[in-house]
């Protein structure tokens, strides 16, 4: 059940993310956006990190992990805040949440048993998350920069399936915090100092509540994928792509945009799928 809580709290968390990321790359910039997110996570991981001590016994093979995860996460989120920066959150969000896919996947290539089962069950919840995706795409009016936004949301979800393997892969040789540190580090190193050094770094008063929000929820959906992953990589990466699902539910709460019947179908599609797969785990 660990796996399954993680994904959903990953899930919660990253639609979060996506939908002030999406704000405040359109008024500051994706670079800027990176900047800020990646500072207020270290901010938040490096004090923990620092109080649980450095890790024991870390072989090379981990630190190789640790820093694809890391490169791969902040690669992910400069090219999925330029998704979000010139497409639509409908268009842009569902190709992004592919990434637990992706790491599904990797997961099961790389050895991991799950059981016809489990397996079928993460296939209703991908096919539930795919229905969001084309209901997404399909009731909004295509835009001029569409094509480049999906070419953008595409390589943002490989980064990420890449990276949330890495993530997975590591979350049982180092605490929470360490498994979560990276993708901060190389953030700030790689494109915070950079831009502050060049005068570049970006913020205005509007734009400052969604990056702070953004980096939050950003640290806590991986703090919550790390966990779950201890006990799963492909369930938890799966539940946590359903932030495709979230957002679109978000959206219909609080901006009042439509849903449609292939997108609630999506949504009833995915619900059955978890609750099949939470009974399958209990």
């Amino acid at each position: 059940m660990i796996a399954i809580l993680g994904g959903l709290g990953a899930a919660v968390c990253w639609t979060v993310t996506t939908l002030c990321s999406s704000r405040a790359s359109r008024l500051i910039g994706p670079f800027s956006v990176l900047a800020w997110v990646t500072i207020v996570g270290l901010a938040v991981t490096a004090p923990i990190a620092a109080f649980g001590g450095t890790p024991s016994n870390v072989g090379g093979s981990t630190v190789v992990w640790l820093v694809l995860s890391g490169v791969c996460n902040v690669g992910g989120l400069l090219l999925a805040y330029q998704a979000l920066r010139i497409g639509k959150v409908g268009l842009a969000s569902p190709i992004i949440s592919t990434e637990g896919a992706i790491a599904a996947i990797i997961a099961v290539v790389a050895g991991e048993a799950l059981g016809a089962p489990r397996g079928v069950a993460l296939v209703v919840i991908v096919v539930g998350i795919v229905a969001v995706a084309a209901g997404s795409a399909g009731e909004e009016a295509p835009g001029i920069n569409d094509t480049e936004a999906v070419l953008f949301a595409t390589g943002a979800a490989l980064s990420f399936g890449f990276g949330l393997y890495a993530t997975g892969r590591i979350s049982t040789e180092v605490p929470l915090a360490w498994a979560v540190l990276p993708a901060r580090v190389v953030g700030v190193v790689a494109v915070a100092i950079p831009l502050i050094l060049a005068s570049r770094l970006r913020l205005t008063r509007r734009a400052a509540p969604f990056v702070v929000a953004s980096g939050l929820a950003e640290v806590g959906g991986y703090f919550a994928f790390t966990l779950g992953a201890r006990h799963g990589i492909a369930v938890t990466a799966v539940l946590g792509s359903q932030f495709a699902v979230t957002s679109a539910l978000a959206a219909f709460l609080l901006f009042g945009e439509k849903l449609g019947r292939i997108r609630i179908a999506g949504v009833i599609v995915t619900a059955i799928g978890v609750a099949v797969l939470s009974a399958l785990q209990a």
